[in-house]
């Protein structure tokens, strides 16, 4: 039986892959409610400047829950300005004891040019073992690809532009309306 509450919204990529001193964050545009794509040009990547240090973010799942949980990084990292994992811990925290946040139904992908993690509702904050970390309905499928092609020369971006082109051709969720964002390390 399906969740009520979660009433069978799929849809989102979000890769983000590390190499040669940048880090590229891309995300697909649909958003899909059962088998219909209700929007195919979300902008699920976004940039945030808390105290002028930039940080890519990318979100999967609810987008009002999505837009609460940036708002609440946003002031983490503001307290802990240039500390990107101690600003993730605290919000991981947060997200699994606070009665009202615990219910949320998104995942983060963060990024400060050097670090990644892949934060989630059930306390973890994970930083990808090979410089390459994926979420959403495609994120398997992205995180193969991209996976894949580290074996290869191309740079972050083709590797990121490359990788979620495959996830759109497996996974019906994802399309191929990308948002890239750039970070240096």
């Amino acid at each position: 039986m399906a969740d009520e509450k979660f009433p069978g919204w799929h849809g989102t990529t979000i890769l983000a892959v590390r190499r040669g001193g940048k880090v590229v964050m891309a995300g697909d545009g649909q958003v899909s409610v059962g088998q219909t794509v209700m929007k195919g040009t979300a902008r699920k990547v976004r940039r945030l400047t808390p105290g002028g240090r930039e940080v890519v973010t990318g979100f999967a799942g609810s987008t009002a829950d999505a837009f609460t949980l940036l708002e609440r990084l946003e002031k983490k990292l503001e307290s802990a300005p240039g500390q990107l994992q101690r600003a993730c811990v605290d919000l991981a925290k947060d997200w699994r004891t606070d009665k009202y946040l615990r219910n949320l139904e998104a995942m983060l992908l963060v990024t400060d040019g050097s670090q990644i993690y892949v934060v989630t509702g059930t306390g973890d904050v994970l930083e990808p073992e090979h410089n390459v970390a994926a979420i959403g309905s495609g994120g398997n499928f992205a995180l193969a690809a991209a996976r894949g092609l580290l074996e290869t020369d191309l740079d972050a971006e083709a590797i990121a532009r490359k990788a979620m082109a495959i996830a759109a051709d497996i996974c019906v969720y994802t399309n191929g309306n990308l948002t890239v964002e750039t970070l240096e390390g």
